[in-house]
């Protein structure tokens, strides 16, 4: 199964700094393939998720854009949110195959060539390279969906941890339509790109078989209203926004498992 990694701090490395052997293992390239992605979500919906898990409860579906832009960003709480995102937000519900920033080891071998051809691509979590924000970029500007775990690995609790920093730089490069690695004038078009912050819970903290699940989709953030001061600064705001919703998102799983419902006796 595939560990999904997200949000790398750019600020700590560039392509620069990578050895050429790196660089060459480190390429971003990524497509769809148009027939085993359909056939991984026909599987994945029908078989796999209802046969494995017990009760899965998804609420604020709406919330998600059918076209245009957009990173999604859930809490990340085991490897199973790597499928259970495709089946709540993928091309059975939105029409659209989703895009997933990868761990660079997990794009290797056999494993890395169905990454790949469902549209994946790697991120050196150590090592962010330019060239990995500069695909990510593009693929928003394409107006691809794109899967990003903000927090950046697995935690096992319904904290929020604290979010890393390159989901807003991405989201803001995009928006602005800058080339990352390359002088391009600021604010020089602007494309609607949205974050969606989607919170998992377990009822367990390692899923295995029957285990209920649910998950609460956001209502997205507009990365237009961050483009107003320096990036540094918005980012940091964006990202605060982002763990704030995110926050609120756990918070209400919180209160629906601690509340006590009346039972109401039938006839």
């Amino acid at each position: 199964m595939i560990e999904q990694h997200s949000a790398f701090d750019s600020s700590r490395n560039t392509s620069d700094t990578m050895p050429a052997n790196l660089m060459v293992a480190h390429s971003t390239t990524s497509r769809v393939c148009p027939w085993l992605s359909p056939l991984m979500y026909l599987l994945g919906r029908h078989f796999l998720m209802p046969l494995f898990f017990g009760r899965i409860k998804i609420t604020g579906q709406e919330n998600l854009p059918k076209t245009g832009p957009v990173i999604l960003a859930p809490t990340h709480r085991a490897r199973w949110d790597a499928l259970l995102i495709p089946y709540v937000a993928g091309r059975c519900v939105t029409g659209r195959d989703l895009r997933f920033m990868v761990t660079i080891s997990e794009c290797q071998g056999l494993q890395g060539w169905f990454v790949r051809r469902m549209g994946g691509f790697p991120v050196d979590p150590q090592r962010p390279s330019i060239s990995t924000l500069r695909h990510g970029v593009n693929l928003l500007q394409n107006g691809e969906a794109v899967v990003i775990f903000p927090e950046g690995g697995i935690f096992r609790d319904d904290e929020v941890h604290p979010l890393k920093p390159g989901i807003s730089r991405l989201a803001l490069s995009a928006e602005s339509g800058d080339k990352p690695g390359t002088a391009c004038a600021k604010g020089e078009r602007n494309l609607g790109v949205k974050i969606v912050p989607i919170a998992i819970h377990y009822s367990q903290p390692c899923p295995s078989w029957g285990t209920d699940v649910t998950i609460h989709i956001g209502s997205p953030l507009e990365v237009a209203h961050y483009t107003s001061d320096s990036v540094k600064k918005e980012a940091k705001r964006l990202t605060t926004d982002l763990t704030k919703a995110l926050q609120k998102l756990s918070h209400q799983e919180a209160e629906l498992t601690q509340h006590r419902f009346a039972e109401i006796a039938n006839g």
